[in-house]
């Protein structure tokens, strides 16, 4: 008899074993047409000699596909004599809503990413987010999280990560966000943070970059050109494969902006449900108190548009994806410079 702790979902792969191993975590999954069927999600070990283990992770949202693309190549092509450690690749998480190009899961109506550390007794996604923590994060020094805006915004090229107060930790994450060589890091203090995997992931000490490579639903060629780049330079950072890191961005610049979003204040919310208007793209510079945008009522003849204003300066993180949106939902994100003194405060 198994106890609540165990989980459900079988991996049938072994993850110490040298070489290259491939194979599926098998969730189980029982439905009408299937009482004992499972789900298969695609998983890669390439394990060679001594060295930490890094864990590269796609698909926790399923409308989310620069990681998808640059896990499954890395996961695809990775040859274990070319490194020294383990690389653990998982290029699809959540396959339910991969493959059913949605944020939420379509089997329980759950976003992943706010389920964890999990349940190996709970819904569907409560079970994954379980595996993970429990049987996956044991294994593994850093891990790198593959995200985008999905559908939800469009999302100036970042890693980002939370901040945390072990400092050495601190600072080894914004080593490796330099080295992974995206435009920019951000530092952030998120709406939701507690049950999502990087929040598992550093509960254990692990560090820990997360990523928003895109967005508006749709494949970003830059944000994959990044992600296929810095898989490798993150190997190569933590010595596991050689060569040094390529962090040069398109546009000449040297490497990596570290900026932060500290307050809520960074934050800008739809006052009610209507049509939004954005006024900038990312990566725009924005003042306090400029136009963010227009909510419109187009279903109300003679309806004003309300405006939306930012609340501090910043640049630009995240711009509104959907033109419809809901009351609370969050339009823009603005970042500002990253500063130890007020991040710490």
């Amino acid at each position: 008899m198994g106890t609540s702790t165990e989980s459900r979902i079988r991996c049938d792969i072994d993850l110490d074993a040298a070489g290259r191993q491939a194979g599926y975590l098998r969730a189980p999954l029982s439905r009408n047409t299937s009482g004992w069927g499972t789900v298969e999600i695609p998983i890669v070990s390439v394990k060679n000699g001594s060295g930490p283990t890094v864990l590269f992770t796609g698909g926790v949202h399923g409308d989310e596909y620069e990681g998808q693309i640059a896990v499954s190549r890395l996961a695809r092509t990775l040859d274990p004599a070319r490194i020294q450690g383990r690389v653990i690749m998982i290029p699809a998480l959540n396959i339910p809503a991969v493959m059913n190009d949605t944020r939420l899961s379509p089997i329980d109506n759950r976003d992943m990413n706010r389920c964890f550390p999990g349940n190996a007794r709970g819904t569907f996604s409560e079970m994954l987010a379980h595996f993970v923590d429990a049987i996956i994060l044991p294994h593994v020094d850093i891990s790198v999280d593959l995200h985008t805006a999905g559908h939800s915004f469009d999302s100036a090229l970042s890693t980002n990560m939370h901040y945390v107060a072990d400092g050495a930790l601190r600072d080894r994450t914004m080593a490796a966000a330099s080295a992974f060589g995206a435009p920019y890091n951000v530092v952030f203090w998120g709406v939701d943070e507690g049950a999502t995997l990087t929040s598992s992931v550093e509960r254990r000490g692990i560090l820990s970059l997360g990523t928003e490579l895109g967005g508006w639903g749709r494949v970003n060629v830059e944000g994959v050109r990044i992600a296929d780049r810095a898989l490798t330079n993150i190997l190569k950072h933590f010595e596991m494969m050689d060569g040094q890191p390529e962090t040069r961005q398109r546009d000449g610049s040297p490497g990596t902006r570290h900026m932060m979003v500290r307050d809520a204040a960074g934050y800008s919310f739809a006052p009610a449900g209507g049509l939004f208007e954005p006024r900038n793209v990312v990566s725009d510079i924005c003042k306090a108190g400029d136009l963010a945008g227009l909510l419109h009522f187009v279903e109300d003849v003679d309806r004003a548009p309300i405006e939306v204003r930012y609340q501090c300066d910043g640049v630009l993180w995240m711009s509104a994806g959907p033109g419809r949106v809901q009351r609370g939902d969050a339009v823009a994100v603005l970042m500002e410079d990253y500063d130890e003194a007020r991040a710490a405060a």
